[in-house]
């Protein structure tokens, strides 16, 4: 059996509202069938699929070509206007950061359970980190996972530490503490990271903002170099937002 979803520490105390958002928070994680749904929420099969179905009339899931459902265009369509808010806010920013540093600047979204780089600034010339926007990255590995990880649901957090990533629940924890965590070689040999996190106007968390290039030139620790900058320019963003 799957592991449970944790239902959220808030209940509308509508039950099929209630419900339905857990299924949307599940599928959110990644694409399920019916039976990894039901052993995922703790619902009973009819109930999951007679909601999923009835989010899938109104385009708010979809299915994969395997059958699975997965987020839908309605939410997409959402999500997409908000990342333009955000990489308009971050742009001018992030170029800023890039030109402090030297260094390659990225800004990344959670998609399931992958992180997105939706925004990149890179140095116009020497050796450098380059991350393609639209890049889709593991949760298993760098600084920006950790920050994700520190952020997330248990229930992704718990995904994502069966896979056995390269750091620890104490570097989650530590990243969360300290407001930034730091990698060197973990997700590629010879690169090193340094991750802060974006909150929204409400204080959620929204994003990743990033700093990566060689180990060489960023050891022994990046965030001895650049945290202070990196989480000046994160709270810069998340003042923007």
């Amino acid at each position: 059996m799957g592991q449970n979803i944790t239902p959220p520490a808030t209940t509308s105390g509508i039950k099929v509202l209630d419900r339905a958002m857990l299924i949307l928070v599940t599928i959110g994680e990644k694409p399920r069938s019916l039976t990894e749904l039901c052993e995922a929420t703790g619902l009973p099969r009819a109930t999951a699929h007679r909601l999923a179905s009835a989010l899938e009339t109104h385009h708010i899931l979809t299915r994969t070509a395997d059958g699975r459902w997965t987020i839908g265009a309605v939410l997409t369509s959402l999500g997409a206007r908000s990342a333009t808010t955000l990489v308009d806010a971050a742009t001018p920013i992030m170029a800023a950061l890039m030109a402090d540093t030297g260094e390659s600047v990225q800004l990344y979204q959670l998609a399931g359970a992958h992180r997105v780089c939706i925004a990149a600034q890179e140095p116009a010339s020497g050796l450098q980190n380059t991350v393609p926007t639209g890049s889709r990255l593991p949760l298993t590995a760098g600084s920006a996972a950790k920050i994700f990880l520190a952020y997330s649901s248990p229930a992704l957090k718990a995904t994502i530490m069966a896979e056995n990533p390269s750091f620890t629940l104490q570097d989650i924890d530590e990243a969360r503490d300290q407001g930034w965590a730091e990698s060197i070689s973990e997700r590629e040999v010879g690169l090193a990271s340094l991750s802060a996190p974006v909150f929204n106007g409400e204080g959620l968390f929204v994003a990743a903002l990033s700093i990566s290039g060689p180990a060489e030139r960023l050891k022994p620790h990046p965030g001895a170099l650049w945290a202070d900058h990196l989480v000046a320019a994160a709270t810069q963003l998340s003042a923007a937002l």
